[in-house]
């Protein structure tokens, strides 16, 4: 009997879950149609009616860059050097982003034996590092210093010690503490233990992490040109600002963007197989 009145307990509840799930469905669908309808009536050419349009302007790209003809791979040569530049910015800004994060991981993880009141300090830093794109502070930084490839750099580090010192503190929670209690029966100091105990368990996967966050900021760069800071996104918002006509050069940016992040890709997640000992990263 009380079995079946267990049984008949669990019926009403399923039923009263479900009733709660239609109902929830129900007012995510309704805020959903509210808010296209009212995002449309915004729009001042209407979301659907420029729905058919979508493809008008890549057609004029392909179109443009197909009557360049031969001449379309030259245009590609042409914006090697600022592509160049955008590399530049990514590489210099992972390799100081990398070292800040090395510092901040190793100064915000208990288990390495880190200053116990310094943690939630370090941390909070690396949040507000984390919690702005760098596209805001490179934004920020332009007003200050002037429109160039340094605020971009400047913000995509920051952005990166912040992202990468949290991926690699909770590399540092993963490892074996022996060596450390073993050193530190040894009498080594903080920096010894660091040194020969924690660095050996941690190098490759912070090696892996540093690839993966160079490829990001690789995109990020590219996209940091459109507020005036250099490199192939300023030559992308040149092309695409001119409109007719410049369709060739968008599509030449495009092609050797496109080929570039490839090969990054390629290479960073070959390494990236090698370092941690897979074959091959995906």
């Amino acid at each position: 009997m009380a079995v079946a009145a267990l049984e008949q307990e669990i019926l009403i509840l399923r039923k009263r879950r479900q009733l709660y799930s239609l109902i929830g469905l129900l007012l995510v669908v309704a805020v959903l149609v509210s808010g296209f309808s009212k995002s449309n009536e915004m729009n001042s050419g209407g979301f659907l009616q420029g729905l058919s349009k979508f493809f008008d302007y890549p057609g004029e790209i392909v179109a443009e860059a197909w009557q360049a003809g031969p001449a379309f791979f030259g245009l590609i040569l042409t914006f090697v050097p600022a592509m160049l530049e955008t590399l530049n910015i990514a590489a210099v800004a992972t390799l100081l982003g990398g070292a800040m994060a090395v510092v901040l991981a190793m100064a915000s993880t208990r288990n390495v034996d880190s200053w116990g009141p310094l943690i939630p300090v370090v941390r909070r830093i690396m949040d507000i590092t984390r919690a702005f794109p760098e596209l805001i502070i490179a934004l920020f930084l332009i007003f200050v210093l002037g429109s160039s490839p340094v605020p971009a750099m400047i913000a995509v580090a920051i952005h990166t010690a912040g992202a990468l010192g949290k991926l690699f503190s909770e590399v540092n929670e993963n490892i074996d503490r022996k060596p450390i209690e073993g050193l530190s029966a040894c009498g080594a100091s903080w920096l010894q233990r660091i040194r020969y105990a924690v660095m050996p368990q941690v190098a490759p996967n912070y090696l892996s992490y540093f690839l993966l966050r160079l490829e990001i900021n690789v995109r990020a760069s590219a996209i940091l040109g459109f507020v005036g800071a250099g490199g192939i996104g300023q030559e992308l918002r040149r092309t695409i600002g001119w409109g007719q006509g410049a369709g060739d050069e968008t599509a030449a940016i495009f092609v050797l963007l496109f080929c570039t992040i490839m090969m990054i890709d390629q290479v960073s997640s070959y390494l990236r197989g090698k370092l941690v000992g897979s074959g091959r990263a995906h």
